[in-house]
């Protein structure tokens, strides 16, 4: 089974000769029947054949339209707490994906650390979830992560992020490519947001954006970086970057483009001796654990490396201080707007006053 890192070789070009190029011609047939049947499915809910819920709060959908980590968990938080700072109570709502049988998934578990006065609902069904965050919990605005392709609940604003290193996901739906959808499916965008855009410069920044605009010409742009902040470890410990500054480290990490982790360790200006990726959601068990403490202890020992660092959502999971006697930190990541964050207000302040107390009404022209 291809790693993260080895399925975006293969799909981007980037893995040469034979065998890749008849991978990627099995692979071009299969994308045929799914990205038909998203087609399709898009169609339904356009044209009205496919019912939408309702819900009596103003609904925001954080998504994207390709595989993998864009940065949405920061942005969640960052919507959570915009809308708290004006005084109205939220609720996230998600699908749960990758979470075992009657627990939480690691976005989940990650955000109640981050946020843990916004009550966050998993489930499937994330039309009952919202449902019962209004009922319940008597919430006023619903966040809804990771749900641009969810359009069985009606939101009221579309935000879909773009992440700088795989924008378009190489021109292909899965399995050929990593768009979740065709391209087409920007046009549903209200706001379209540029992730890790320190990674780019201004004329590729630009170029992303008139392509996105060929789509949504009417959706608001942002551009957004991740900065790292600071080191967690289990149990609410902290610690500074300088920890990790020309430190000999190694990392793993359980997300969808290991890429973005890359640049966050570069950032933090350690010296990565080895780098260990795990699918996306992946849920260690005891014999994980077990291999990444024999792999720490072996690389102290043999490559002088003094820390193990992973993601904040690979941390929740563990819920260990160390692997092999190997301190073990989880950087964690902050989101700024570093341009577009007026015209992003401007869509968010009306759905202040909707939550406020005016009941929307059930327009299916606002359907998501």
């Amino acid at each position: 089974m291809l790693s993260p890192s080895e399925f975006r070789d293969l799909v981007s070009g980037r893995q040469r000769g034979p065998r890749a190029t008849l991978l990627r011609s099995l692979l071009r047939v299969a994308e045929t029947p799914y990205a038909v049947a998203m087609r399709v499915r898009n169609w339904r809910y356009d044209s009205g054949r496919a019912a939408v819920h309702f819900v009596s709060v103003p609904v925001v959908s954080v998504g994207n339209l390709t595989l993998g980590g864009t940065g949405k968990t920061p942005l969640v938080e960052w919507l959570a707490r915009w809308f708290r700072a004006r005084g109205l109570r939220v609720a996230l709502v998600s699908r749960g994906y990758g979470a075992q049988a009657a627990s939480r998934n690691d976005e989940a578990l990650e955000l109640e650390e981050r946020l843990p006065d916004v009550p966050h609902l998993q489930n499937a069904d994330r039309a009952e979830a919202a449902q019962m965050a209004v009922e319940e919990f008597d919430c006023q605005v619903i966040v809804l992560d990771d749900a641009f392709q969810h359009r069985r609940l009606s939101r009221q604003l579309d935000i879909v992020l773009v992440d700088a290193l795989e924008p378009f996901g190489f021109g292909h739906v899965f399995p050929r490519g990593t768009l979740r959808e065709p391209l087409s499916g920007l046009r549903r965008a209200h706001v379209v947001a540029l992730s890790r855009a320190d990674m780019l410069s201004p004329d590729e920044r630009a170029k992303i954006h008139e392509r996105v605009r060929r789509y949504a010409p009417h959706a608001a742009w942002i551009e957004t970086t991740h900065a790292p902040q600071r080191l967690l470890a289990t149990g609410g410990v902290e610690a500074t970057l300088d920890t990790l500054k020309g430190a000999r480290v190694a990392a793993f990490c359980g997300i969808g483009n290991p890429a973005g982790f890359r640049h966050t360790l570069a950032r933090c200006g350690c010296d990565l001796v080895d780098l260990r990726e795990f699918a996306d959601h992946y849920a260690y068990g005891r014999a994980d654990v077990e291999s990444l403490a024999d792999w720490a202890r072996k690389l102290a020992d043999t490559q002088g490396v003094t820390a193990i660092v992973c993601t904040h959502k690979d941390l929740v999971k563990l819920a260990v201080n160390d692997l092999g006697g190997v301190p073990l930190w989880a950087v964690a990541i902050g989101l700024e707007i570093v341009a577009g964050q007026g015209e992003l207000e401007s869509k968010l302040l009306p759905l202040c006053e909707g939550a406020a107390g005016t009941v929307l009404a059930e327009d299916p022209g606002k359907a998501g």
